[in-house]
């Protein structure tokens, strides 16, 4: 990974160096044929600008920027909110993409500990929770069992955790290595980990039901499609009921106008760890990339995660987000 990200900031560094240059030939071009002299120097000059704004920019955002963990605060109010979830506090993470965090345990546990201080009564986690594969968990398990909340923590896989990234395993092989991980979560971690499966809890006579399914990528990005939302939803009928699918373009394809559902919790786009005056390039490839949307009385919330799978963040700072249930009776 290391060697990945130096041989990238050094490709990103020649395109900045040099597009001035480019920029400088073609103008060059254009002014011979009009008979006129065009100086490089500032072109040169411009390159040298903008190679250092991008090392500034790069090492604000790994030194400092992917660690800034900012809560976001969301009421949800919904006739369907039963009377004795009213005011229930759910803590939504994602993507914590734990091989970014080697070396820095003691960040995390910072972040754990403002997760904790919130006093959740429920913990979700949608996805991604690891890179490459369960090793990355090994050394930070004891940082994540510290994380607690009245009913626990519910978690689903994103597209990461089935490993598809590795080259040369058998089917078998990477299956193995997809149910090693959920074992870990489920026995190492003490999570509620949902395969297309629900979970319901329940306070006196009222019960909501927290519905998850396996990566469903209905997008651009389509490695993993392993979502079985009718299975997910079976047993739940009349219930209020929260789906959390990682990634959110599955909301579009299958859950909004097709089911009920009236709440879906997503992540898995980062908003491409990179956010200037609210615009992220993640909208190129994600309608729903970042925060809340609202259509047909249905709504869907990304989370832009913890971690990432670059060591850096410029504007997109990691989230951690508290939605506060509301009854509307």
């Amino acid at each position: 990974m290391a060697k990945f990200i130096f041989i990238l900031s050094l490709i990103v560094s020649l395109f900045w160096l040099l597009l001035p240059q480019v920029v400088f030939v073609v103008s060059w071009l254009v002014a011979r044929i009009f008979h006129l002299s065009l100086p490089w120097r500032p072109f040169a000059w411009a390159g040298v600008a903008l190679l250092a704004l991008w090392w500034a920019m790069f090492l604000y955002g790994n030194r400092i920027g992917r660690f800034r963990n900012e809560v976001k605060e969301m009421d949800y109010t919904h006739t369907s909110v039963p009377t004795a979830f009213d005011g229930y506090r759910i803590v939504h993470i994602s993507d914590l993409h734990l091989d970014g965090w080697r070396g820095q345990a003691g960040k995390l546990q910072r972040a754990i500990e403002h997760i904790n201080d919130l006093h959740p009564d429920l913990i979700v986690f949608t996805g991604d929770l690891v890179s490459f594969d369960f090793h990355e968990l090994e050394p930070l398990a004891d940082v994540l069992k510290a994380m607690h909340a009245t009913d626990g923590v519910v978690s689903i896989l994103g597209n990461h955790d089935y490993d598809p990234y590795a080259p040369g395993l058998s089917p078998r092989e990477r299956q193995a290595r997809v149910d090693t991980l959920a074992h870990m979560q489920r026995h190492l971690l003490g999570w509620h980990l949902l395969l297309n499966e629900h979970m319901i809890i329940r306070r006196g006579t009222d019960s909501l039901a927290i519905l998850g399914v396996e990566n469903q990528s209905c997008g651009a990005h389509q490695v993993i499609r392993r979502g079985d939302l009718h299975r997910a939803m079976q047993g739940t009928d009349g219930m209020f009921r929260i789906l959390l699918s990682h990634d959110p373009s599955h909301w579009r394809a299958e859950v909004l106008g097709q089911t009920d559902i009236p709440l879906t919790l997503s992540g898995h786009t980062h908003a491409m760890q990179f956010r200037i005056l609210g615009f992220t390039p993640s909208r190129w490839v994600y309608p729903e990339c970042d925060g809340r949307y609202d259509e047909q009385g249905q709504t869907l919330y990304v989370n832009i995660g913890l971690g990432g799978t670059l060591p850096m963040r410029i504007g997109a700072t990691p989230e951690i987000t508290l939605i506060t249930l509301r009854s509307h009776n």
